[in-house]
């Protein structure tokens, strides 16, 4: 059919002189544009909502003792923070309600480059979840790290034309920014026409001006009301983010009001397989706002059109005429429990099943390998010692923000080795794109290990090997364990591989089911509480201490790094 006969019928659907393919009878609407609860039904024609009123059809999904929603819309997740494809993820998250989601792949392009983009479009093309994406902006995250690929203006201007390509993702370095650096405003000049997202952790005052002067219209980063409502008031979107590891939404949603919530939305950011499954998705977002006291429709909205707005998706994100039915019928709202989710006016999941076979089996991944490691020598970690005093990161519960802190080291034959008594631990970055040789060495307090090591290449951005642990030996045999595995998670005691989970897809992603990785996360979780770990989530943890765009103190494979200076400092105080 022409489309100029598809318009012509949906403009006799919602007029009632042609049937409709589906109604939805009777249920409460809730109108995220008006701020209202209303019953109607609901009128869909080719996918497309034709009405909102008093319809008849042939075919009719009963939903008086029902809500009637938009799908869910998560403005800001790392796809590869749910360790899962991106067939699997979109299997764990729609029937939770989510039937969009708009991703930042720097994580797999700071692997691979340009191959990694391509394999996440390719990777998420036709889901039953749409996956839009903003482009990285800072591949490398920095020139402080060894990363696996360089981008760009060029290199990302090459993707323009993908229709769920809709900008710049976020700007972390916000000191390229500033000082005016020709890589960076090349980038958001590039996609001035597009979303250029923001990433500025205590960025203020004239600083911030500046940055958003620039065309950057987000954050996601604040951690205070202050914080937020000063990028508010300079013009910013505010999303709220409550991940697995960086939790802000009790902090900050006093901030929203009826008169600027249409200016806020909720995020996730990063959200690791274990709560993904035992918590959910944005449905645990909504819970948790109404938790703490917001309305409904408010909570809703801003998991819906006001994401939907800011970036440009005009078609989704409400249920009214000329929308895409994408749409959830809810038996409850407080809690939200989805029954149905119908997506592009088809009934893709209902009553606990995927209506459809093809949702109901994620798409082959083979591996990706991304392991280019220099062979160690068994003493390469150790530490002489030249000094009285070192740097040591010290974490902030439930932050990715660390504190740098001035202590004095623990000394065993000449070098500086771990403090089990006094929880100062040593860190280890191991270079694994490039066969640099490159190791950092650092120290971190907070982790409570009191035996093993932990290992990881999930290592914000660059994504080197990280490891974090009590004596050398089994420092060593936790990056070997990575390294046999083509990337992964690994926990390690007495030089043994206790448990594990590999990640084939470029050392960041599992190929298995969600219930599968969840269990291996779960059991990583287990040991390392057995060990002695003081975080909840200890490998979410690590991922970060190696992110050198979060102030204060963080470590790569070139060394420790004051992300306030933005520059490199070495490991002893006194130098």
């Amino acid at each position: 059919m022409k489309r100029i006969d598809r318009l012509r019928n949906l403009i006799r659907v919602a007029r009632g002189d042609l049937e409709p393919d589906m109604v939805l009878k009777g249920g409460q609407i809730v109108n995220v544009l008006s701020g209202e609860i209303i019953r109607a039904d609901v009128a869909v024609y080719d996918g497309i909502i034709a009405g909102v009123g008093r319809y008849d059809g042939p075919v009719t999904i009963n939903a008086e003792r029902d809500y009637v929603t938009p799908g869910f819309i998560d403005g800001h997740m790392h796809l590869e923070s749910t360790l899962l494809s991106p067939a699997e993820l979109a299997r764990a998250v729609l029937p939770r309600g989510t039937t969009a989601i708009v991703a930042d792949p720097h994580e797999i392009a700071n692997v691979l480059g340009i191959e990694g983009i391509r394999f996440m479009l390719a990777a998420s093309k036709g889901l039953p979840v749409d996956i839009y994406f903003l482009l990285p902006s800072c591949v490398p995250a920095t020139d402080l790290e060894t990363s696996g690929a360089f981008l760009s203006a060029a290199d990302l201007q090459t993707f323009r034309r993908e229709k769920r390509v809709l900008g710049l993702a976020e700007m972390m370095n916000y000191p390229g920014v500033l000082c005016g650096s020709d890589s960076v405003l090349e980038k958001l000049i590039a996609f001035r026409r597009g979303i250029r997202d923001g990433h500025a952790p205590l960025l203020s005052g004239r600083d911030l001006n500046a940055y958003i002067a620039a065309g950057i219209r987000s954050d996601h980063e604040c951690t205070a009301r202050a914080e937020a409502e000063e990028k508010l008031r300079l013009g910013m979107h505010i999303m709220i983010r409550e991940g697995t590891q960086a939790k802000n939404l009790k902090d900050l949603l006093p901030l929203v009001s009826s008169r600027n919530n249409r200016r806020c939305s909720l995020v996730t950011d990063d959200l690791h397989p274990h709560d993904l499954l035992t918590k959910g998705h944005l449905d645990h977002l909504i819970d948790m706002a109404l938790t703490e006291g917001m309305e409904p429709v408010e909570a809703i909205r801003m998991v819906t059109c006001n994401t939907a707005q800011y970036f440009g998706l005009r078609d989704v994100g409400a249920v009214a005429p000329g929308y895409r039915a994408d749409l959830l019928i809810l038996p409850s709202l407080a809690p939200v429990r989805v029954r149905s989710v119908i997506k592009g006016g088809k009934k893709v999941f209902d009553e606990g099943c995927f209506t459809d076979s093809r949702e109901a089996t994620g798409t082959e991944c083979g591996q990706m390998r991304a392991m280019n490691v220099r062979p160690l020598k068994r003493d390469a970690f150790a530490v002489p010692s030249r000094g009285e005093r070192i740097r040591v990161i010290g974490l902030i519960p439930d932050q990715i923000l660390t504190r740098q802190l001035i202590l004095e080291p623990a000394v065993r034959d000449g070098a500086i080795v771990s403090d089990v008594g006094r929880d100062i631990l040593k860190l280890a970055v191991v270079e694994r794109h490039r066969a640099t040789g490159r190791i950092g060495l650092g120290f971190v307090r907070g982790f409570g290990l009191k035996e093993g090591a932990l290992a990881s290449s999930v290592a914000h951005d660059s994504h080197n090997i990280i490891a974090v642990g009590c004596d050398d030996e089994d420092l060593f045999a936790a990056v070997k364990a990575i390294e046999a595995m083509n990337g992964g998670l690994a926990a390690v005691r007495n030089g043994k591989v206790i448990a594990k989970l590999p990640l084939p897809i470029a050392g960041l992603m599992s190929n298995r089911p969600l219930a599968e990785v969840a269990r291996c996360w779960e059991e990583l979780r287990r040991i390392a509480r057995d060990f002695g770990s003081v975080p909840v989530e200890p490998f979410m943890v690590l991922s970060f201490l190696a992110l050198p765009v979060i102030p204060e103190l963080k470590l790569t494979d070139m060394g420790l790094v004051d992300v306030n200076l933005f520059r490199h400092v070495p490991l002893f105080a006194e130098d």
